[in-house]
């Protein structure tokens, strides 16, 4: 009875996780810059791959398989927001967003001094080439 209670939850877990990682491929293509992208990469794809590992971890009923994707979790939980930054960055510096879509823009003051800042650099570098 134990068992099938855990096959059955396991089998709920893994069409979970699917379904969140279907959503998430499914936002991949149909947001349309990358900051809508971005959210559709990390949050359903995490939570999904969670839903997977906890099936993985009801079907096997062993610690040691547990413990060997307990760090697959965690890596995945620590590397996702910081790739889901770069990328958000790297779309907004590329202009590969749509501005309308922006509620707040807390980003356009800094790139703004950083372009300023790189354009003096680069001033200061050419009148020192020139001397």
């Amino acid at each position: 009875m134990t068992n099938d209670i855990l096959d059955l939850l396991a089998a709920i877990c893994l069409l979970l996780g699917a379904l969140l990682s279907l959503a998430a491929g499914v936002g991949l293509v149909r947001f349309p810059d990358a900051l809508s992208r971005m959210h559709a990469a990390t949050k359903p794809q995490i939570l999904g791959l969670i839903f997977v590992v906890l099936a993985i971890a009801l079907e096997s009923r062993e610690w040691s398989t547990l413990l060997l994707l307990i760090p697959v979790v965690l890596f995945q939980m620590l590397t996702a927001p910081i790739s889901a930054h770069m990328v958000g960055r790297a779309g907004y510096r590329t202009a590969n967003f749509n501005h309308e879509l922006m509620i707040t823009d807390e980003l356009e003051e800094a790139v703004e001094r950083a372009t300023a800042e790189t354009l003096e650099a680069a001033k200061r570098e050419a009148k020192r080439e020139a001397d």
